[in-house]
């Protein structure tokens, strides 16, 4: 993370915080963090600050925590010095979590190091500048003390000869990018299809539906279904570490949801265990998140499997990316109604569904991955009584 929106103050001027309070929201490329206060004191925000929708770049100061009866520093916020900036950088790389603007006590005996005057620019648009050939020493930075960023490169880029309509790209579409990139680098996909009857699971939520107003989703039952087979067959949720294949302790499942920011991945612990309600009840909450943006880091992170559904869109089968480091994750098609033979030679409409199952073929192989898919279909065709209505 090199810069983010300032989503905007939790605190008021003046009031007192104590370490550990959220203090601000920053916007990163895919969610929102609430950021707690590492110190204790009385917020003071200097005319200058960042306002609510503005960018930020790390290691910016944004404002000041006083200590009780301290005058206001005379200096106001700034933007980070190139030291500054390079350490954040450097810890970034070190560091899981992405680095945060601050909110710093005053410093009135050491003066602020002076900014390199010979580099006005922001690493990503240096990166961007690299990638199409400009020259940033040519530019004019719109930034703050006229700092160029990216966007003043992108602006330079020269127009081709055929009118065309572009679009900005989005910090999520970014990270769905790299993520998907990264998944086709790292593992070896093959997909398997299968049909499954899903009469039994479709009479069981409409058996819901009339004893609660929150019925769970086919995803749910799904769900449920995907973790019993994973204990039958836990290769599936394995993950290729090194030298070894490291097995989960229990089946936390990540959930694609789809939002007008890009697709979000965000993950229902201990699936197993959970009783269908429960489960209902997180994947609600989950998707609520996701859509308003408020997922927390550890909101999307863990899962060991995940479960895409674009039946809903009329898709009956697709190819689904692997959320790498996972080694599968099960598409759902839609379900449709359909005249079968039965066993007996008589003809009988079921409801069925297209299942996809892409999996990492450098930790399983086609015939466990398959084993796997025909549990899931026998799952669906008989599924056990606690997914039964209460």
């Amino acid at each position: 993370m090199e810069e983010g929106l300032f989503a905007g103050w939790l605190k008021q001027p003046g009031d007192f915080v104590s370490a550990g309070e959220p203090l601000f929201a920053v916007e990163s490329d895919k969610i929102t963090m609430d950021v707690e206060s590492l110190d204790s004191g009385v917020l003071f925000v200097p005319p200058d600050a960042p306002v609510a929708g503005g960018v930020v770049l790390v290691g910016q100061l944004l404002g000041f925590l006083l200590a009780p009866g301290e005058s206001e520093p005379i200096s106001g916020a700034s933007e980070p010095s190139r030291d500054s900036m390079e350490r954040s950088q450097l810890n970034s790389q070190s560091l899981p979590e992405p680095a945060l603007p601050a909110v710093a006590a005053p410093e009135h005996s050491s003066p602020k190091a002076p900014r390199n005057s010979h580099s006005p620019i922001t690493p990503r648009a240096r990166r961007v500048a690299a990638e199409l050939g400009i020259d940033p020493t040519t530019l004019i930075g719109t930034g703050r003390g006229g700092r160029v960023r990216e966007a003043d490169v992108r602006a330079a880029q020269p127009l081709s000869s055929s009118p065309a309509t572009s679009v900005p790209i989005s910090g999520p579409r970014r990270t769905i990018a790299a993520r998907m990139l990264e998944s086709q680098q790292q593992t070896a996909p093959v997909t398997l299809t299968s049909r499954a009857d899903a009469t039994a699971l479709v009479a069981l939520r409409e058996q819901w539906k009339k004893t609660t107003t929150s019925a769970p989703a086919y995803t749910d039952f799904i769900a449920k279904l995907v973790a019993s087979a994973l204990r039958q067959h836990p290769l599936l949720a394995g993950r290729w570490e090194a030298d070894r294949i490291v097995l989960p302790q229990r089946f936390d499942l990540g959930l694609a949801v789809d939002t007008p920011h890009g697709l979000f991945n965000p993950v229902l612990r201990d699936v197993a265990n959970a009783t269908l309600a429960d489960l209902a009840r997180q994947s609600r909450q989950l998707i609520e998140a996701a859509q308003t943006r408020r997922l927390r880091p550890e909101q999307m992170t863990g899962s060991v499997f995940s479960i895409s559904n674009l039946g809903s869109f009329g898709i009956d089968a697709f190819t689904p990316i692997i959320n790498y480091p996972e080694t599968a994750v099960l598409g759902l098609g839609a379900i449709r109604k359909e005249l079968v033979v039965t066993e007996a030679g008589d003809f009988s409409v079921r409801q069925l569904m297209t299942l996809s199952l892409t999996f990492d073929h450098r930790v399983v192989d086609g015939a466990p991955a398959a084993r796997f898919l025909a549990t899931l279909v026998q799952l669906m065709a008989d599924p056990p009584a606690e997914l039964s209505a209460p």
